[in-house]
């Protein structure tokens, strides 16, 4: 990606690394993510316990990213849309850090090895937990072109996360009506249901930010009325 000619070849490299090393911290939280809900689904402890270990490389990630901006900040006092870049960047992985967080505490939780007749509440999150998976992996590719149309798409996605998350409270709910003894375990599905939910809510953040790289617009709170004002 072309990010404009700087008198120093260098200062282009080091863009280009910073961001590169962006997408392989996106591609590990997604892997994260992905796991940690095969690992619920599925009751698979060893998925679990691999998504728990891994944490630290995602937090490793993130800090070693962090400074190198701002090193970059301090030796090149980037200014005009290469600190829109900079800035968006160190946003962008405070975001997938914070999924990271949420793939880790969602492994915890499929290490607790519920019983069999438990595991159909842990099954009902399978359709939101695609969608949010799905949408990391759309808002991520929409970074690495930094393609304000497909953020914007992606964007939009969180309103289906948000009816499907709905949906499946209101399940839960009648499930709880239904037996009481089941009450602490879909609880607990529904705190994951919930942290999945704000997956979305980081993809969409995300979003922002490539907006707000590419537009300089900054759109955060607006809504998608101001997303799509951006765009014209």
């Amino acid at each position: 990606m072309n990010f404009g000619r700087h008198i120093s070849g260098q200062f282009n490299v080091e863009l280009e690394s910073i961001r590169t090393h962006v997408l392989t911290m996106g591609g590990l939280v997604e892997q994260q993510l992905s796991f940690a809900m095969q690992a619920l689904l599925k009751e698979d402890m060893e998925l679990a316990k691999k998504v728990v270990r891994d944490d630290h490389k995602v937090n490793a990630m993130e800090v070693s990213i962090d400074e190198a901006c701002t090193r970059i900040i301090a030796k090149r006092q980037p200014t005009a849309k290469d600190l829109r870049l900079i800035m968006a960047i160190i946003k962008t992985i405070t975001d997938l850090e914070r999924i990271g967080d949420v793939a880790t505490s969602i492994a915890k939780v499929a290490m607790e090895n519920p019983s069999t007749r438990e595991h159909q509440f842990n099954v009902s999150l399978e359709p939101l937990c695609r969608q949010a998976v799905s949408m990391l992996h759309q808002v991520l590719d929409a970074f690495a072109r930094m393609d304000v149309g497909a953020a914007a798409a992606v964007y939009k996605l969180d309103d289906r996360l948000d009816a499907e998350y709905e949906a499946l409270v209101r399940q839960l709910m009648a499930y709880m009506m239904e037996d009481p003894k089941n009450i602490p375990h879909i609880l607990q599905v529904m705190w994951s249901a919930r942290a999945i939910e704000r997956v979305g809510d980081r993809c969409q953040n995300i979003c922002e930010y490539i907006i707000y790289f590419v537009k300089g617009k900054d759109v955060r709170h607006l809504g998608d009325q101001s997303i799509d004002d951006a765009l014209r």
